[in-house]
């Protein structure tokens, strides 16, 4: 009797650091038919991004992930020196997920020279990260149209966490008539509540010991709001009892109608809303949400 083996070969992670010959490379798949999943991120990947890669995988005969700390949407050049960058892990992960592509561009390649394009959102920009972080949208939504145009992608993820970046984006793609449709999946969170994010690294004990209060908070609006409350007691409440206490300072609590990404103060019976935050813990800026009726 004889036994057979038989290895199951998985195409190993192709990298490319170059616009032209990621290009070509985008130009020979699409020439077969392949349908182009793209996963932006700014590496130090976590489980958020690889259920993202998952996703993609589920729906794109191809899945490419581009790796970049983009420089012109940090407002904060402090925190864009402590952005966590661990491409060799990044990579591991990459390759274990069966990811297909990676793009790992450096600045000059992404941007030769100065930039002097400028996106206006509107009033859709100017609350929330728009507020605290001026010209952050400007950067997000240029270095995205440059990976869309480069790329070529059918269909984009991106994560729940980073909402209003979202809805940013699809205003982007239906304003430019870019032919991606985008797609937002749920965010992953520890068993305790809080948001996975690249950030959470740089938080001590004690500060990822605080961190899930934001989602606790977050929580606590939803229960009062769905009971009736009035939105501004609510939001002073969890603030001054929930918040200020614990030494997390917001910057942020604000209830949102989605479809105009404009803020409210009273939820619409079958309009979908949400309850988003952002706050510093130890000087490390923390942002959530929890969507409700969609």
């Amino acid at each position: 009797m004889h036994l057979f083996c038989y290895t199951i070969s998985r195409k190993p992670l192709e990298k490319f650091e170059t616009i032209p010959a990621v290009r070509q490379q985008i130009k020979h798949l699409k020439s077969q038919g392949k349908s182009i999943g793209l996963v932006p991120t700014m590496g130090a990947l976590h489980r958020g991004h690889i259920e993202l890669i998952r996703s993609s995988r589920k729906v794109s005969d191809i899945t490419v992930v581009s790796i970049f700390v983009n420089p012109i949407q940090f407002n904060n050049p402090e925190d864009l020196l402590k952005y966590p960058r661990t491409l060799s892990a990044d990579l591991e992960i990459l390759s274990r997920e069966g990811t297909d592509l990676v793009f790992v561009p450096d600045e000059k390649e992404l941007y030769p020279e100065a930039i002097t394009t400028e996106f206006d959102f509107g009033p859709m920009e100017q609350v929330m990260e728009g507020r605290f972080r001026p010209g952050h949208f400007n950067g997000v939504a240029i270095v995205v149209a440059k990976l869309f145009h480069i790329l070529q992608p059918d269909v984009a993820f991106f994560g729940q966490k980073d909402l209003q970046q979202v809805s940013i984006i699809r205003r982007l793609t239906k304003d430019l008539s870019i032919d991606t449709s985008i797609e937002m999946i749920p965010t992953v969170r520890e068993e305790d509540g809080l948001a996975l994010s690249s950030r959470n690294l740089r938080l001590s004990e004690n500060g990822r010991t605080l961190a899930p209060k934001l989602y606790q908070a977050l929580q606590k609006c939803k229960t009062e709001l769905l009971n009736g409350g009035d939105w501004f007691s609510i939001r002073k409440k969890v603030i001054e009892e929930e918040l200020l206490p614990a030494a997390i300072q917001p910057e942020y609590l604000e209830l949102v109608e989605l479809k105009r990404f404009s803020l409210t103060y009273k939820p619409v019976n079958g309009t979908p809303f949400a309850i988003c935050i952002a706050a510093n813990i130890e000087n490390i800026r923390l942002i959530d949400n929890l969507v409700i009726g969609e």
